[in-house]
């Protein structure tokens, strides 16, 4: 898939230190963009840049530490981040944990909701005065097919009054889109350039599959390989909805084959649940309540 070219751009990839973030990473440090990977592993980090490195010597690719289940940490990050730059062209929401067991964030939230979706909301929000004086900018976030099957359950969002752990990842998921596209509306309805896309993989084999902290199991990796499209495959959405120009915010990309599991990028339609406006609004609002973090979109 074509690229224009990214020189001169600068993309933060949360997550990029494997699977379709790093993927994702590759394909835009080829197109010229510097990368920085936010990340929670230096050492996996310092690997998957090395990676980069190797298939682009002229790559400009720069870590730096972020904990998605830390808010203190987000606003450290976010901080040092805006302390050395004044423009931010592309943002991708990529980190994610999958159907871990019952585990709370730093600050008291069920992880997959804290991590996957609160983590992106206040690293969004804190970067927006970057995001929106700078021309052309981007935000990308990525959703799941899980979606569809998800509810957002208000009067159980840190899972005290009952955990299943795919109910709260379908949950996660399904807020990371609503998040998505209604970030493009506030974007939008505030006159601002910024655009907000949302975009998911389809079914792909990436370090996702955990177990809690732990590797599934290598039979079940090997049948997952086996089946489902490699993270380069995946990753092809992600890069689509951070660099296709005739998108004008508010999509959302997955690929293109048979129940949209697999495949190239073409532009899908989100479930019916992710479009239900009340909810969206309420979302909102309690996700800025809980992180703190409000969206300033008069500047």
């Amino acid at each position: 898939m074509e690229t224009k070219s990214l020189t001169g751009k600068t993309a933060i990839i949360t997550g990029a230190n494997s699977g379709i973030g790093l993927e994702a990473a590759k394909v835009l440090a080829g197109q010229g963009a510097r990368i920085v990977m936010a990340i929670r592993n230096m050492e996996k980090g310092k690997a998957a840049r090395q990676e980069i490195v190797h298939a682009y010597p002229e790559a400009q690719v720069k870590l730096m530490p972020l904990d998605l289940t830390d808010l203190n940490n987000i606003r450290f990050f976010t901080e040092r981040f805006r302390s050395e730059n004044n423009s931010l062209d592309l943002l991708i929401n990529n980190a994610g944990v999958m159907m871990p067991p019952y585990t709370k964030t730093k600050d008291g939230f069920e992880l997959q909701f804290g991590g996957n979706h609160l983590g992106h909301f206040a690293l969004t929000g804190l970067l927006l005065p970057l995001l929106t004086k700078t021309a052309g900018s981007r935000v990308v976030t990525i959703a799941s097919l899980a979606h569809n099957r998800g509810a957002i359950d208000f009067n159980n969002l840190d899972g005290s009054q009952g955990y299943k752990a795919k109910k709260f990842y379908n949950q996660s998921k399904l807020a990371n889109l609503m998040f998505a596209l209604e970030l493009d509306k506030k974007l939008k309805q505030h006159g601002h350039q910024t655009i907000s896309v949302a975009c998911h993989p389809g079914i792909s084999a990436t370090n996702i599959f955990k177990l809690g902290k732990r590797d599934a199991p290598k039979p079940l990796r090997r049948l997952a390989n086996f089946y489902l499209q490699p993270p380069e495959i995946g990753a092809l959405a992600t890069v689509y909805a951070a660099t296709n120009p005739s998108l004008a915010g508010g999509e959302y990309i997955g690929p293109d084959g048979k129940g949209y599991r697999k495949g190239y990028p073409t532009l899908e339609t989100p479930h019916a649940v992710a479009m239900d406006a009340s909810v969206s609004k309420r979302l909102w609002e309690v996700s800025e309540k809980l992180t703190g973090v409000e969206f300033d979109f008069s500047r």
